[in-house]
């Protein structure tokens, strides 16, 4: 792909990803006008902020094996206009069992981004350039909440939460026109016989990774990030007008700002890791120390920011937490993708649809903490604890960050049942 094709790829897939995490991201600034109009009790709120990661975990593998079966462009597009489509039907539902329905079927469609970029990315951009794009990606996901949170709160407090998914579902459509235009469509891809024949790398089967312990320890790293990460996107807004008492237009500003330093901070300790490397320090070392660190520090600063009495220290300290968040979530994907090696689209796959559980449970515990104890103190505890679970997991579990021998390993399996011909 020339350069300049590829940078207009790299710019509509940073939109695209935006895009997704404000239509995500939407319903936690309007779950309190919502809330009023449906009377929902705290489980219900957690309940619909919870449901949109049934479909979008769950799917993650089917959506993994359609981009790799079918052209990427399209498969892509049919999802991004799934997921369009059932942000601007929220604006209609008229009831709890609508809104559950439409968050179902925006998980439906938002499952085929991170398999298709990733796809994407390795198609279209040499291994020095991926660090780059991946970097510029994972900034996106943090911009996108703070832009959902900031200019939903403004719009929601001028027009109401409907005008808000409308406005949102129906614009968002436009980017589909250049990325009909301007994406090329690529041929159908090459069955595993056909590889093996033109010389290709034996990859391990997706049972082979699965039964890997890193991939299980990596998993549940992901589970402690998804946990927390999907915690602070959907209650945060909720909590600091429930507690802190702020209104509509203070909460639109002081929730997006943890957002926005988590994006800055993750490209910032990306390249620090990546210099780390370069002057001699190992992968392990560099990408380990960095990640854990940081969750070590963001599990401190969200228990103390529970626990402060002014708005402004508590934002603060929030703030400071997503910073230190950012830390784990630069290193993440690059350990995993180093460990991988040529299995890196199925540990991805595994590792997406487990972490991505973690905004399955991490609402609902929410919702059901605060309906018990009358507190969001307890929430933040478990958060805390569960990030804990998630340094351990990578410490014990996961081992050095260098490549699995993945023949070696299935040679030891085969050999645990005696020396057989294959």
């Amino acid at each position: 792909m020339l350069r300049r094709s590829r940078w207009i790829l790299l710019a509509l897939l940073v939109t695209s990803i935006l895009v997704n995490y404000i239509d995500r991201g939407a319903l936690s600034v309007a779950i309190p006008a919502i809330e009023l109009e449906f009377s929902l009790t705290p489980t219900q709120k957690g309940l619909l902020l919870s449901v949109f990661f049934w479909t979008y975990a769950l799917l993650q593998l089917p959506a993994g094996w359609l981009v790799d079966r079918f052209d990427v462009k399209w498969v892509y597009a049919g999802g991004y206009l799934i997921w369009t489509i059932a942000t601007a039907l929220t604006g209609f539902v008229g009831g709890f069992t609508a809104l559950l329905a439409a968050r179902l079927l925006l998980g439906l469609g938002e499952s085929a981004a991170y398999p298709a970029i990733s796809r994407l990315i390795v198609e279209n951009f040499p291994e020095h350039k991926r660090g780059t794009a991946n970097s510029l990606i994972d900034a996106g996901t943090k911009i996108g909440p703070a832009l959902s949170i900031l200019a939903g709160g403004l719009l929601v407090d001028q027009f109401g939460w409907r005008a808000l998914f409308i406005a949102l579902g129906v614009g968002s459509i436009f980017w589909l026109l250049p990325w009909i235009r301007y994406v090329p469509s690529r041929p159908r891809q090459s069955s595993p016989s056909d590889e093996k024949a033109a010389g290709h790398v034996d990859r391990p089967s997706l049972v082979q990774v699965g039964l890997n312990r890193a991939v299980w320890g990596s998993s549940i790293g992901m589970f402690s990030l998804g946990y927390v990460w999907y915690f602070l996107l959907t209650w945060l807004p909720s909590y600091l007008m429930d507690v802190h008492h702020l209104n509509l237009k203070e909460t639109a500003v002081s929730a997006a700002l943890p957002f926005l330093a988590m994006a800055a901070s993750s490209v910032f300790w990306g390249w620090a890791a990546d210099q780390l490397i370069q002057r001699g320090s190992s992968a392990t070392f560099a990408r380990k120390s960095i990640s854990l660190g940081g969750l070590a520090i963001a599990a401190i600063l969200l228990i103390a920011a529970s626990r402060a009495e002014s708005s402004t220290v508590c934002i603060a300290l929030i703030t400071g937490g997503c910073c230190a968040l950012g830390m784990f979530t630069a290193n993440v994907w690059a350990m995993t993708q180093t460990l991988a090696g040529p299995a890196a689209g199925s540990w991805t796959g595994i590792q997406n649809c487990i972490g991505n559980m973690g905004g399955v449970v991490s609402p609902l515990v929410a919702g059901w903490s605060v309906e018990q104890t009358g507190s969001y103190q307890t929430a933040f505890y478990i958060a805390a604890i569960v990030m804990a679970l998630g340094i351990a997991a990578y410490l014990f579990v996961v081992g050095p960050i260098e490549e699995i021998q993945w023949q070696r390993d299935r040679l030891a399996h085969t050999n645990l049942g005696g020396d057989h011909d294959e």
